[in-house]
C-alpha cells in the first residue's frame, strides 16, 4: 500500500510556524500571486478605520492580523453583523471574477446562511450545466476545549459533507493548513475550510514556499499493521498520542488522517482495514449521523470481508457541548478513550 507521509517534503527553507500563521502565510502568498482574491467577515481587517486603529485584531483568533496595511481595505473588508449578507455577498462576487475567503467567525453560526451555501453556492455549478464557478472558500471555527458554551463549540462537518457541491477540509496540522488552504483557494467550487480553534497555536515545521495539497488524498502520520485509526482535525493528534503509547506495548496502529472529508480519500481506508482486520473511528461530532457513521458504512459495505472484528466508533455523546470544563472535558473523545476502543477491537 502506498502510504503518503504526513509531511511531504518540500524544496526550500522552512520555518516553524504555528497553525494560525500557517493559515495567514497561504493567505497572504495567494494574495500576492492573485489580485482576484479578497477577504471578507467580521473585524477581518483589524479595527481599521477606527481611530488610532490600522491593523489591530484580525478577527477574534487573529488568523487574518496583517493582511490588511499590506492589500488595502478593498481586498480585507470588514462586514457587517450579517452571515447571511457576508455568503451571499461572497457567492455573488465569486460567480462575478474574484475569489473570496470569507470568515465565519464560529462555524456554528452556518445556520443563519443555509441558504446561500446549501441552496446556492453549492448548486451554481450544477444548475447552470458546468457552465458557472464559485471559487470561493469559507473559514470557519469548529470544535470542543476552548471553554466557549454549546453555541460556540459544535463540530458540524457533517452537516456540510452532506450537501452536494461543496469540498470540505479539515487539516489537522500547520503543514497541511498551509497547503490545503493554497489549494481551496485555487479551487473553482465553494470550500468549507474548518480550523479547530485549540489547534491555533500548534506547532511544525512549514516551508515558506508555497504549495498546495491536492484534496481527497489522506496522509499516515503513524504506520501499522494491528488496527486501523480514522480520525479528523484535532482528533489525529489525539490518534498519534494513542498510537504511540499503543506502540510501546508491541501494538502497532494504522493512523489515517483524512484531511478532506469531502472528497473522501475512502480507498486508503479501505487498504488499510485490508491490511489490519480491525477499525477505530475517531470523530469529535455527535455519533448519529456523523462521519464516523459514514465511513462505518462505507467498511461495512465495500470492506466487510476484511474486518476481524466489528467496527468501533470513538464519539462525542448525542448531548449540546456542556460549559463546565470537567463535563466538557468528558464530552471529548480521550486519549484514554480511544487506547480503550482499539484494544477492544483486538479482543474481540
Amino acid at each position: 500500500m502506498n502510504k503518503p507521509a504526513i509531511i511531504t517534503p518540500v524544496a526550500g527553507s522552512t520555518s516553524v510556524k504555528t497553525y494560525r500563521e500557517a493559515i495567514n502565510d497561504a493567505l497572504r502568498q495567494e494574495m500576492r500571486r492573485d489580485p482576484n482574491v479578497i477577504i471578507m467577515g467580521e473585524e477581518v481587517s483589524g479595527g481599521a478605520g477606527c481611530p488610532g486603529q490600522d491593523d489591530a485584531y484580525g478577527g477574534v483568533f487573529g488568523v487574518t492580523k496583517g493582511l490588511m496595511p499590506e492589500f488595502g481595505r478593498e481586498r480585507v473588508i470588514d462586514t457587517p453583523i450579517s452571515e447571511s449578507a457576508i455568503i451571499g455577498a461572497a457567492a455573488g462576487a465569486a460567480n462575478n471574477g474574484l475569489r473570496p475567503v470569507v470568515e465565519l467567525m464560529f462555524f456554528d453560526f452556518i445556520g443563519v446562511c443555509f441558504d446561500q451555501i446549501f441552496n446556492q453556492a453549492a448548486k451554481f455549478r450544477y444548475m447552470f450545466g458546468g457552465k458557472s464557478r464559485t471559487p470561493m472558500v469559507i473559514r470557519g471555527t469548529v470544535g470542543a476545549g476552548w471553554r466557549a458554551g454549546a453555541q460556540h463549540s459544535n463540530m458540524l462537518h457533517p452537516v456540510v459533507t452532506h450537501m452536494p457541491g461543496l469540498k470540505v477540509v479539515m487539516p489537522s496540522n500547520a503543514y497541511d493548513a498551509k497547503g490545503l488552504m493554497i489549494e481551496a483557494i485555487r479551487d473553482d467550487d465553494p470550500v468549507i475550510f474548518l480550523e479547530h480553534k485549540i489547534m491555533y497555536d500548534n506547532k511544525c515545521e512549514v516551508p515558506d514556499e508555497s504549495y498546495a495539497i491536492p484534496f481527497g488524498e489522506a496522509a499516515f502520520p503513524r504506520q501499522g499493521n494491528d488496527v486501523t485509526i480514522v480520525a479528523m482535525s484535532n482528533m489525529v493528534n489525539r490518534a498519534i498520542e494513542a498510537a504511540d503509547q499503543l506502540a510501546k506495548e508491541g501494538i502497532e496502529c494504522d493512523v489515517i488522517d483524512p484531511r478532506t472529508v469531502s472528497p473522501l480519500d475512502d480507498e486508503a481506508i479501505l487498504e488499510s482495514v485490508e491490511v489490519t482486520g480491525r477499525l477505530v473511528i475517531v470523530d469529535e461530532a455527535h455519533e448519529r449521523c456523523s462521519l464516523a457513521a459514514d465511513i462505518s458504512s462505507i467498511v461495512a459495505e465495500k470492506g466487510f470481508h476484511s474486518l476481524k472484528a466489528p467496527i468501533r466508533k470513538v464519539t462525542a455523546p448525542h448531548t449540546p457541548v456542556p460549559f463546565a470544563p470537567e463535563l466538557e472535558d468528558a464530552y471529548v473523545p480521550s486519549v484514554e478513550k480511544i487506547i480503550a476502543a482499539v484494544r477492544d477491537v483486538l479482543e474481540a
